[in-house]
């Protein structure tokens, strides 16, 4: 189950919809600027290197969950709609880091670059 979230290329663009729905009314730079760097790092895995794009979302989703913690929060602030959604874009940041981490760690490039070149995706050469 860990392995297929963490090869899975929905949940960095989930993340980065949260991302972007949070920070980008009032625009707030540095914590929307990761939205666009999940967003490639699902381009990354559907381009067919799902290895490499667990490591970045690993270290992508952990770094935003972990400076996300370090803004507090009042306690009414925790139980309205944009207290759930901080929530869940924190929750959804460590279960893609911790996915990301453990496919990156037993991840198999040759095996992906096998079936990046049976699946000829872009027409090339087979």
């Amino acid at each position: 189950m860990v392995h297929d979230w963490g090869t899975n290329p929905l949940p960095p663009a989930v993340h980065a919809i949260l991302i972007a729905a949070l920070h980008g009314r009032p625009l707030k730079i540095l914590p929307f600027s990761f939205a666009p760097a999940l967003l490639f790092s699902s381009y990354v895995n559907l381009a067919g290197f799902p290895t490499d794009s667990a490591g970045f979302t690993c270290a992508v989703s952990g770094l935003y969950a972990l400076l996300a913690l370090r803004r507090r929060q009042t306690i009414r602030n925790k139980f309205t709609a944009r207290g759930a959604v901080r929530g869940v874009a924190i929750g959804l940041g460590f279960a893609n880091s911790v996915a990301g981490a453990w496919v990156y760690a037993n991840g198999d490039r040759k095996k992906d670059e096998e079936e990046r070149l049976a699946r000829n995706r872009w027409g090339g050469q087979s």
